[in-house]
């Protein structure tokens, strides 16, 4: 979003924006509070602690864009739960599917977006930046993703035992036996299909002062 001035500074400031605008819209007439908390709670942590690390820790334009993407896909599942979102049930009709596909689209950007994020973090921060470590970088990018995937998981079920009625509209199984399984091998795809922004973030990275040093 380039209006002039800055576009880093503009960037974080125009997708918090939607961000906030978005919420009440999600939160308001949500199908099921209890789990609208627990849908959207990693959005409500994260939106403060960007806000808090902006400046510090500034992230690229396109990181910031995707981490909007992956809230406003949590919203739009907290509202209505996953396994009741209109355009699940559209795409279900329009492919002759069985289930509303909405949660896969959750946790393949559950993959994809920790997938540049990692990358971010460790081109900025770590000695993998450095050539040949940077050799490792596509597979940290898999590596990193697939294991948060993994503990979401665990998380996800320690929750729904502890919230009992709860647990299914917030799991959205939707009586998959292998819905954990299918879940963390989308999140693995999202991670795979990130590969392919890498010259679009090195770009956005370019524009990002060096990160001050210790």
């Amino acid at each position: 979003m380039v209006l002039g001035g800055s576009p880093q500074r503009l960037t974080p400031l125009a997708l918090a924006a939607v961000f906030v605008a978005a919420l009440p819209l999600s939160y308001f007439g949500a199908h099921d509070r209890l789990t609208w908390w627990l849908e959207t709670i990693p959005a409500l942590i994260a939106f403060p602690l960007l806000a808090l690390t902006r400046k510090r820790w500034p992230l690229s334009g396109l990181l910031y864009l995707l981490i909007l993407a992956h809230a406003l896909i949590l919203l739009v599942g907290g509202h209505y739960t996953y396994a009741l979102v209109p355009a699940g049930d559209w795409v279900r009709d329009w492919v002759g599917g069985a289930r509303n596909n909405y949660d896969k689209l959750g946790h393949f950007a559950q993959g994809f977006v920790p997938a540049i994020l990692t990358r971010e973090l460790l081109v900025r921060y770590s000695p993998f930046r450095q050539a040949p470590r940077s050799a490792f970088l596509p597979i940290l990018m898999v590596a990193g993703p697939l294991a948060f995937s993994a503990l979401y998981e665990i998380i996800e079920w320690r929750v729904a035992v502890a919230t009992g009625e709860a647990a299914d509209a917030f799991l959205g199984t939707q009586g998959d036996v292998w819905d954990t399984q299918s879940d963390m091998l989308m999140a693995l795809i999202g991670a795979l299909c990130a590969m392919i922004l890498i010259p679009l973030h090195d770009r956005s990275l370019r524009r990002l002062q060096p990160p001050e040093r210790a």
